[in-house]
């Protein structure tokens, strides 16, 4: 989805992570994500240097402060696909983020979890659910799709 997004409005930067996993196949460092040893991460989450990071299975994943706040500051917009804790943490963080919670088929809002989120959009037919996050980050024509840039 977040690629469909990217595709529609090639404005929106998405974060690339941090994490302790290792690299992938055909996984870049920078690209996809930062690759840091559990040490480092320490190091990042000591010196408040992630927004919000997440324990996933044996490893762990954050999203970094500093890259956010810079494109934030320049009036880029930002989608940071989170979940419900990343969110939650994301918003203590960054009081005045307009979350926008994607809601998946079949599944009830949560009153405790809208209050939390300035949006919500159904995710029920993905081209819909496009359309409606694009439009909520403020670009009101579509613009031709291209093929979303990486990092």
């Amino acid at each position: 989805m977040v690629g469909l997004v990217r595709a529609r409005l090639p404005s929106v930067w998405v974060p690339v992570p941090a994490t302790t996993r290792p690299a992938g196949p055909g996984e870049s460092e920078g690209v996809d994500r930062h690759f840091v040893d559990a040490r480092d991460f320490d190091r990042m989450v000591a010196a408040g240097q992630l927004l919000e990071w997440t324990r996933i299975g044996p490893y762990r994943r954050g999203v970094p402060r500093e890259p956010v706040r810079s494109r934030l500051a320049a009036g880029q917009p930002v989608l940071l696909p989170l979940d419900l804790p990343g969110a939650l943490a994301l918003r203590a963080a960054v009081p005045d983020a307009r979350l926008i919670l994607l809601l998946p088929p079949g599944h009830r809002p949560d009153p405790t979890v809208t209050a939390a989120a300035a949006h919500t959009v159904r995710h029920d037919h993905t081209g819909r659910a496009v359309a409606e996050l694009v439009g909520l980050l403020g670009y009101s024509l579509l613009a031709p799709a291209q093929p979303p840039s990486r990092g």
